[in-house]
């Protein structure tokens, strides 16, 4: 059985297509709110087909087993981060299809649950050779478990935004596995990328020109490093920032990126050696060739031309990431860090400390200069 557009792929399989109306008796209706919920359908996916009870009741009301179950879900992650309206983003809550899913993936000892088209041509191949394995159906049910947690998970934490709900009764959080890591912190721990889907310029969304894979430590050490670059105004200066164990160890502006990666470079540069470099502008050569002489292990900016990426060519273990502009600062959002037996979540730090916040005491009132180089520390500090 299969919804969402897929007929075409079955076709191709060789695979008969029965239209879901034709299965239940009735049409599709309250415009596709309802066309999946019903026995003949949930039936065919729950029944164990070798328990004479179920078997009757199938005969008896004339339901048949339905072996596997491909679904596409309403894309609600995708209509949410188009910024949709509040309805557009209702409509686009899937019910069937979670319904089906789960119970596909309930019953697997019977039934094969594939929620996309890897899962569509594993399922096909091993069908043709002779049926599907039993470890397959269960590593496809785990798999669509996880699929509609991070379902149900979106829509609840888009409901506690729109309803401006900072600690809603249940939380959930979900994501989708980008990356396999080598190991965690420690090379004896196990770690793996997940992207939660939040439309947010950074590591979860750069593109990766060159270098070998990122660790663990890269990535967290990366987004401290870019998300710290991003305070800094790109229009008003060049800002680079060179972090060491999740910690700046160098911060500046300039005139141009080599001017304030030159500066940011002096502060430290025993630490700035393996570090990882964060640019709020587009990646030139000179930057590049500054930041080619000493071992860099991650770079990130939001562009880089074609003659940096040629200098950084010549670096193979050099990673350059791209994400195509900067996140703002002052964008709302959650974070998360675990501790025993729970999580604490709380909103992203929005604060900007300006000009007028400064309560000084001193004898004689600081300068211009002096004034902006205290609002400095104060973002910098933000990010220690």
């Amino acid at each position: 059985m299969s919804t969402g557009g897929t007929k075409a792929l079955l076709d191709k399989a060789g695979i008969p297509v029965t239209d879901v109306a034709s299965l239940t008796g009735f049409p599709e209706m309250m415009d596709g709110r309802v066309k999946t919920l019903h026995p003949a359908v949930h039936g065919g996916l729950l029944a164990l087909r070798d328990d004479p009870a179920h078997a009757a009741a199938m005969a008896a009301h004339g339901i048949e087993g339905i072996d596997l179950l491909y679904v596409n879900l309403y894309p609600f992650e995708a209509t949410v981060a188009r910024g949709a309206a509040f309805e557009d983003c209702i409509e686009n809550i899937d019910i069937g299809g979670p319904a089906m899913i789960r119970a596909a993936a309930k019953n697997h000892g019977y039934v094969t649950v594939c929620l996309d088209p890897a899962d569509l041509d594993l399922a096909l191949g091993e069908l043709a050779a002779g049926g599907v394995t039993l470890a397959t159906r269960r590593k496809l049910a785990a798999q669509a478990f996880g699929r509609t947690a991070a379902y149900d998970a979106a829509i609840s934490a888009w409901f506690a935004r729109e309803l401006n709900e900072p600690a809603p009764s249940w939380r959930a959080f979900g994501g989708r596995l980008k990356q396999p890591l080598r190991y965690g912190e420690n090379p004896h721990q196990h770690a793996a990328f997940y992207a939660t889907g939040e439309a947010r310029f950074g590591v979860a969304t750069a593109r990766q020109l060159q270098g070998k894979e990122l660790s663990y430590n890269n990535l967290n050490d990366t987004d401290a490093a870019f998300e710290l670059v991003a305070e800094f105004d790109p229009e008003r200066s060049a800002a680079v920032v060179i972090v060491k164990h999740a910690n700046p160890c160098g911060v500046a502006l300039g005139g141009s990126l080599r001017e304030a990666y030159d500066r940011a470079l002096a502060c430290d540069p025993v630490s700035a050696f393996g570090g990882i470099v964060a640019l709020n502008r587009t990646l030139d050569r000179a930057a590049a060739e500054a930041i080619a002489d000493i071992f860099t292990e991650v770079v990130i900016a939001p562009d880089a031309d074609p003659d940096a990426i040629a200098v950084f060519a010549r670096k193979k273990n050099l990673r350059l990431l791209i994400t195509g502009g900067v996140p703002n600062p002052r964008s709302e959002g959650v974070q998360v860090k675990s501790i025993a037996g729970g999580l604490l979540v709380q909103s992203r730090d929005t604060g900007q400390i300006a000009a007028p916040d400064l309560r000084i005491v001193t004898a004689r009132q600081p300068t211009p200069s002096e004034i902006a180089d205290m609002l400095f520390a104060f973002t910098v500090c933000k990010h220690v």
